[in-house]
């Protein structure tokens, strides 16, 4: 980066530029001597397998299984050699301009460029919606690779955003001698897709036994299977004959990988000094952002109601629900009965994967997908009292509110085959109208309150000794209180994943029920023997039907859980150039006890006590085996610099 700063009379100016190269290998070469496995099967007595033994003894001995070299399973892979990179650049111009003695203005603009991550050599693999598929018959799906290197696609799969040009602006303007007003806007990029420890699927073969006693190889004959090539740019190299799937993360990467998200920030206050030693700001803060990660706002292989339509299906009717369920192979398949969408279809799905966009493959969410958008305002105030006698004192307190549709993940890892995304999550109620799931955020705590204290201790005039001893020792605590983080919303059970794999709906809240059985913060229950959520308030939807509720509500919380810290050092000088420093650190200086999150995913979930009357499991159930955060900690630290 190079930065350059000229002041010339009333104005600041500013520029540079930035640039950013992120280049990640990643040599995989630990199965390429292969990887071996034992089982007790290989030496267990062949006329016991698969029976039970009384008393819940065992037959065979692993470790005999490897004095005879007998393997059971294993796997082979070539040697793999990933290079994943990115890069990003940036150009910035702005100038402070004094305009008089009271009015103050800053204005500039950043240019931001930046590429998605991508494979040096394009194997990253990438699922295709237009690319027929050979393995299923020349059905259009398939596998496709990066770049103009002889067996890729010969394109880019992604396009870089070239306009990603921010302008800021800011005011300050001084109303009289103590008050400040001040207001800011500014649109703002985050990165494309960060790196992760992203890992391709490499080469590995698999080799296993039939299941019975004998294994699939011994060790003086070598390994059974041939390594697969590597990188294997086979269009039809998923699904493996006989399946329906692909490895886990099998995603497309989306046009738009290369758009990073975009923000508009604004603020508005004012500063206002009461008297020499008290001082308060209030603002208003608020953001929109778009663009942020979002891959599972997208299912490409999901079966839309319109698609059930035109198979003369309908979600409402009992018989068609059964039907979409059973699989293609029998007699309930009704006139979908052995309808195969092209040979080799395997007859033990169901019709409802039969009827996907792409029948040879499970679900393929978006990879880099920028669908995400999240909305945030906020009350901000401070107070910061200097006080006499080295003590000081400030107080924040934040009222705020934080919606997002899809965006709560944006920087987690889809693992194995795809690389980085948003993680699978289930809270996409309706994935068909993303619109209409605009959410309280999984993050959202509309209060928060912080103090912080820092005091040091005076000189005594009347004894020295005692002076030295107790002077100059900083006594400081950080004490931070929240709202506790919102309960997600428990899961439907009425099965709407079996129709339309579109991920898991959410329950009806049941109006007029209360959502807890007991409050959590009331320190006024025995957690051990308490269930403290009712699961009268929610109910399933109707089958086959989209839920009413959302992820989440500003009334469905976890407990508050306070953060307390103090700390207390001091720096004494020895001679002019050596000085030794003591500090002691205090995390949950108060010693609180934090029980764990209520078990929430599953209203449905039977509350089931032990013999003594302990709570055990389901809805409501707080797990008494650990505590949800350490109790008091303390660190002394001591350094000597000289």
């Amino acid at each position: 980066n190079v930065s350059l700063t000229w002041i010339r009379g009333n104005h600041t100016f500013k520029g540079g530029a930035e640039a950013i190269i992120g280049n990640y290998t990643y040599p995989q070469q630990f199965t390429s001597s292969g990887v071996f496995n034992f089982s007790a099967n290989s030496t267990a007595d062949s006329g016991l397998f698969g029976q039970t033994i009384p008393g819940g003894a065992t037959v065979g001995f692993p470790y005999a299984s490897f004095l005879l070299g007998a393997v059971d399973n294993g796997t082979i892979g070539s040697p793999t050699d990933q290079h994943l990179g990115e890069k990003s650049y940036a150009l910035f111009l702005q100038d402070t301009w004094k305009i008089t003695r009271k009015l103050t203005l800053d204005y500039g603009i950043r240019w931001d460029y930046q590429t998605y991550l991508r494979e040096g050599a394009g194997r990253m693999p990438s699922f295709s919606p237009t690319t027929a598929d050979p393995t299923a018959g020349g059905h259009l799906g398939a596998t496709i690779f990066d770049g103009y290197l002889p067996g890729r696609c010969q394109c880019n799969l992604a396009s870089n955003y070239p306009y990603a040009a921010g302008p800021r602006l800011g005011l300050a303007y001084q109303i009289n001698s103590k008050t400040v007003f001040r207001a800011g806007f500014g649109v703002v990029y985050a990165k494309t897709a960060a790196y992760d420890n992203l890992t391709i699927i490499g080469a590995d073969s698999q080799f296993s036994s039939t299941g019975s006693f004998l294994p699939s190889t011994y060790l003086n004959a070598g390994v059974p299977v041939t390594p697969k090539p590597w990188p294997n740019l086979d269009p039809g190299q998923f699904p493996l004959p006989g399946q329906v799937n692909a490895p886990t993360g099998f995603s497309n990467i989306d046009p738009n990988a290369g758009r990073p998200a975009r923000q508009y920030q604004w603020s508005i206050g004012f500063q206002r000094e009461i008297n020499k030693d008290l001082a308060v700001e209030a603002n208003y803060v608020g953001n929109r952002g778009v663009w942020w990660l979002a891959g599972t706002l997208v299912n490409y292989n999901a079966l839309t109601p319109q698609i059930l339509s035109q198979y003369g299906l309908d979600l409402n009717t009992p018989a068609d629900r059964t039907i979409l369920t059973s699989l293609v192979s029998s007699a309930a398949a009704g006139r979908f009965q052995n309808k195969i969408p092209y040979a080799g279809f395997p007859t033990n799905q169901t019709v409802a994967q039969s009827l996907r966009p792409f029948p040879q493959f499970g679900n393929i969410n978006g990879q880099y997908s920028p669908l995400g958008d999240t909305w945030y305002d906020s009350l901000q105030v401070k107070v910061t009292k200097r006080l006499s006698h080295g003590l000081d004192a400030s107080y924040n307190f934040v009222w705020q509110k934080n919606l997002t549709i899809g965006a709560e993940n944006e920087s987690a890892i889809v693992s194995g085959f795809g690389g980085v995304g948003t993680a699978p999550t289930t809270n996409t109620n309706d994935l068909f109208n993303r619109k209409n799931q605009k959410y309280l955020s999984g993050y959202d705590q509309p209060l928060v309150s912080q103090i912080t204290i820092s005091y040091i201790t005076p000189r005594w005039d009347k004894n020295k000794i005692a002076s030295w001893v107790m002077r100059d020792w900083t006594v400081g605590a950080f004490l931070n209180y929240r709202s506790g983080m919102p309960l997600r919303v428990p899961n439907a059970n009425s099965g709407l994943n079996n129709y339309l794999f579109q991920g898991t709906s959410f329950a009806n809240r049941v109006a007029g029920q209360p959502l807890f059985l007991q409050d959590l913060n009331c320190h006024c229950f025995d957690p051990k023997t308490t269930f403290v959520l009712n699961p009268a308030a929610w109910a399933d939807p109707l089958p086959g039907q989209f839920s009413s509720s959302t992820a989440y509500y500003g009334d469905y919380r976890q407990q508050r859980r306070p953060q307390e810290s103090a700390s207390v050092g001091r720096t004494f000088r020895i001679t002019e150039k050596v000085s030794f420093n003591i500090r002691a650190e205090f995390t949950n200086i108060f010693n609180r006890t934090e029980v764990n999150s209520p078990t929430a995913t599953n209203a449905a979930a039977p509350q089931l006590r032990s013999a003594s009357g302990a709570t055990a499991s389901g809805f409501g159930f707080i797990n008494t085996g650990s505590t949800y955060g350490l109790p008091r900690q303390g660190t002394i630290i001591a350094r000597i610099r000289f």
